[in-house]
């Protein structure tokens, strides 16, 4: 969105998308061998998790904690690069948001909340980044809070496979602290990400294309997904878990035809 905004030459928005890419990627990992370690106690007394590398022994925690400092180290070398405001921003997504995330589940039945600021705090970063100064601040905090939404959708769709053994145990989630107002309240966050985009691209001057296959494509996913989600059913709440990755896929097509489409104008 901010490529739509400013205009940014193709060249520099594919070096600019790899970059983010690589640097989102590595903090990511690093949170998740993180947060295997932190859960080793856990993920024993989960049938789903009870043969992770760590688990299982496959993989030594002295390993697993070099791993996760020379992915951090990595990911903060490509902040390096950015300017100065992005920098100080993403180092935030580093310490306390990455660093925490493990630690949620025992404190919180609202982990999913705090994932969503991890998982998408390259957002605001990106952001930063792309105007070279912390100016225009409304669109990236309409979305990023439409985007925590999201994550909430997702995650407790995910943590729906573990109920019962969580509660055995004592793992906190949304899953459980929803109980059997789930998937209506599933429907007010995906509501609430559908009305964000909508409003991010209003406000950003987006195209008619964006509405159509970002807002209308997405809208038409979750719809599905609310109508044939069994949150009873494990296996049924990993596929529902991974087709948002489709979701994401529909968002990103129609931001970048918009963008595209942008381009060829006078």
């Amino acid at each position: 969105m901010a490529a739509y905004k400013l205009r940014t030459a193709p060249y520099d928005l594919a070096v600019q998308l790899l970059s983010f890419l690589l640097g989102a990627t590595l903090i990511h990992s690093a949170a998740c061998v993180a947060s295997d370690i932190c859960d080793l106690d856990f993920d024993r007394q989960v049938a789903r998790t009870k043969n992770r590398p760590l688990v299982s022994g496959r993989v030594s925690m002295s390993g697993a904690y070099i791993w996760t400092i020379i992915q951090t180290l990595g990911a903060i070398f490509c902040l390096s690069y950015t300017n100065y405001y992005a920098f100080r921003v993403g180092l935030l997504g580093v310490f306390p948001i990455h660093v925490l995330y493990p630690l949620m589940k025992r404190w919180t039945y609202w982990p999913q909340a705090w994932l969503g600021l991890g998982m998408n705090w390259g957002l605001p970063v990106a952001w930063v980044y792309a105007f070279r100064e912390p100016l225009d601040i409304a669109i990236p905090t309409i979305l990023f809070f439409g985007t925590i939404c999201w994550s909430i959708f997702y995650d407790t769709i995910y943590a729906c496979q573990d109920k019962v053994d969580d509660v055995n145990a004592g793992v906190k989630s949304t899953a459980l602290l929803f109980g059997t107002w789930i998937r209506p309240i599933l429907a007010l966050f995906s509501v609430i990400f559908i009305g964000t985009l909508a409003a991010s691209g209003y406000l950003n001057g987006n195209g008619v294309v964006y509405f159509l296959l970002t807002v209308g494509g997405a809208s038409l996913h979750f719809i599905w997904q609310l109508m044939t989600l069994d949150i009873d059913e494990p296996n049924d709440c990993w596929k529902k878990f991974q087709a948002n990755h489709t979701i994401g896929y529909i968002i990103w097509a129609g931001m970048l035809v918009d963008y595209y489409l942008l381009l060829q104008s006078p």
